[in-house]
């Protein structure tokens, strides 16, 4: 990574080159829960559609959840992808972790403090430290940077941690090598979260990255030893 490479440079050179970001589909913390969990290994516009079925049909409050017939809650799940059934359960589970466990009181639990809110989001179904922190900075409770894979990836390639035996440990590494350079407001926590995915998903890929095309491949260690 070079010298001068902060993450504030790579946000605003993102920015330059892909305009500014979309804001996130969903920020509510339930409605984000429930986002995560209609649909699976689905690209966002097929998520999108079974998260819109979800709010048409049945609804998105727990309440909604709860009393909604099994039939309806299957044929949202079956609009985003694989194992539909057991996604159904774990659209009725979540609804039913809070308002049994958390009494109704999900966002009261959550402005308790940032290790009690994470704790409480990972009871959760599919729902890990990095999911948690997401929902919490796309709610805007905490000013947390919660990656998920693409922009971690970018990260690791820029150089900003080395990658590790798995994913935790990479997130956990990112994390704590960008702990003194993060923004305190979550709305520039956002943006840089947006930024970093879409250049995951459209450049920085897994698999075949177009680093030819790059903005930021003058200051890459990926890049450099290609």
């Amino acid at each position: 990574m070079a010298a001068s490479l902060t993450l504030a440079r790579v946000v605003a050179i993102l920015r330059k080159f892909y305009g500014d970001p979309e804001p996130p589909p969903v920020t509510d913390p339930f409605e984000q829960i429930l986002w995560e969990n209609v649909a699976y290994l689905a690209d966002d516009q097929k998520r999108g559609r079974a998260f819109s079925g979800l709010r048409k049909t049945v609804g998105t409050s727990p309440e909604d959840i709860l009393k909604a017939k099994p039939e309806k809650l299957l044929a949202v799940t079956r609009m985003g992808g694989i194992v539909p059934e057991l996604r159904a359960q774990r659209l009725r589970q979540c609804a039913e972790i809070v308002q049994i466990l958390l009494k109704g009181k999900l966002d009261e639990v959550l402005d308790e403090s940032l290790a009690q809110a994470k704790k409480t989001l990972r009871r959760f179904p599919t729902i890990g430290e990095p999911g948690a922190e997401k929902i919490l900075m796309f709610a805007g409770k905490y000013p947390v940077l919660g990656l998920e894979s693409n922009g971690l990836r970018v990260l690791l390639r820029l150089g900003f941690a080395q990658e590790q035996k798995n994913y935790a440990a990479s997130y956990r590494a990112a994390q704590n090598a960008l702990s003194d350079q993060l923004p305190e407001d979550c709305e520039s926590l956002v943006a840089a979260h947006q930024l970093l995915r879409r250049h995951g998903q459209e450049l920085c890929k897994r698999s075949r990255p177009l680093c030819d095309e790059c903005p930021l491949r003058a200051s890459c260690a990926f890049a450099a030893r290609l």
